[in-house]
């Protein structure tokens, strides 16, 4: 712990934040809704955004999280990543599963916070995530939402083992896809449409998750590229919770000088399922190609998908709930 503490002292230091900074912005009074069942598969371990939407998940009293399960590559460690941070923030109830082993064509996906997890001892048996998702499924028809963070493969190898008891998910909301916006490039000029991460990792997966005739709600990249700049960075620096103590350690291993910008892909589909005003959806028809582009085309609409969001009313929605007094452990 004092070694976690002095170097978020040093990254303090390096972003210039003083004794007396300004308070964290944003308004603490919006009107909590009903305590949610969810479910997130994420990749965490690779980009940063992962853990910033966990962490906004653990900090959101609207949420029962039934588990986690992680996704793409490397699953184990990925999952030895989030034991410990569950443990660190004092949630060890929430249980982790781990997804298929899967990685790139012709290549192997990179986690850039392995030295995090590889902190978590080796050896601890992690349940099956395809199995675990179907099992609360039947424990709580009609009650879960399921939030996909990453490629959507253990989504499809539970849509395959049971596709009725997966259609009894409450809804499913995506971070993934690029409908008119792609990635913006690096003057900040928005591109073309682009084949996103978590669709074209495992476009047979997606395609069955956009036919599964599940509710579905897509956050994709016309409406999550959201940069972290470094004064609310430097906020989070500073609050020195269990929580952001955390997030500082897994960002410095994603950007080594800890001076790299995010941006908050993931934490826009967290923060829809507890403030949906902040991304308002539109119903589309949205077909997955083989390349994983998500084409628009007439029809039926399959998806109600987010095409923009106000930046400003995001942050200052996720600054105060990051930096807050942990949240407690919701009854099971």
């Amino acid at each position: 712990m004092r070694k976690q503490m002095a170097l978020v002292i040093l990254v303090g230091c390096a972003l210039g934040i003083h004794a007396g900074y300004a308070a964290l912005p944003g308004s603490t009074g919006q009107a909590r809704s009903a305590v949610q069942k969810i479910i997130i598969d994420t990749d965490i371990g690779g980009d940063i955004d992962d853990a910033f939407a966990v962490a906004l998940a653990l900090q959101s009293p609207e949420f029962e999280i039934l588990g986690i399960t992680t996704a793409w590559g490397d699953t184990t460690l990925r999952a030895r990543l989030l034991s410990r941070f569950l443990k660190e923030t004092g949630r060890t109830d929430i249980p982790v599963a781990i997804g298929m082993v899967k990685h790139p064509p012709g290549g192997r996906d990179t986690l850039t916070q392995a030295r995090y997890a590889e902190a978590t001892p080796e050896g601890q048996i992690y349940p099956n995530a395809s199995d675990f998702l179907l099992e609360q499924i039947r424990q709580y028809p009609g009650e879960i939402t399921l939030i996909v963070i990453g490629p959507e493969t253990n989504i499809a190898a539970a849509i395959d083992q049971d596709a009725t008891t997966f259609r009894n998910l409450k809804r499913v909301i995506v971070m993934g896809g690029s409908v008119y916006r792609g990635y913006d490039k690096d003057n900040g000029v928005n591109s073309e449409p682009s084949a996103e991460y978590n669709i074209a990792m495992d476009p047979p997966a997606a395609k069955k998750l956009f036919s599964s005739r599940v509710p579905l709600y897509l956050m994709p990249l016309d409406s999550t590229q959201i940069k972290l700049q470094l004064v609310r960075r430097s906020q989070l620096v500073s609050a020195g919770t269990p929580i952001t103590d955390q997030i500082t350690l897994l960002y410095c291993q994603w950007s080594p000088g800890c001076n790299g910008t995010p941006t908050l892909f993931d934490p826009v589909a967290v923060a829809y399922a507890v403030r949906p005003d902040l991304c308002p959806t539109k119903a589309m028809r949205l077909q997955v190609d083989d390349k994983g582009y998500t084409r628009v085309e007439s029809g039926e609409p399959n998806v109600q998908v987010c095409l923009s969001s106000n930046a400003d009313q995001f942050l200052d929605f996720l600054m105060p709930r990051l930096a807050g007094a942990p949240v407690t452990k919701s009854k099971r």
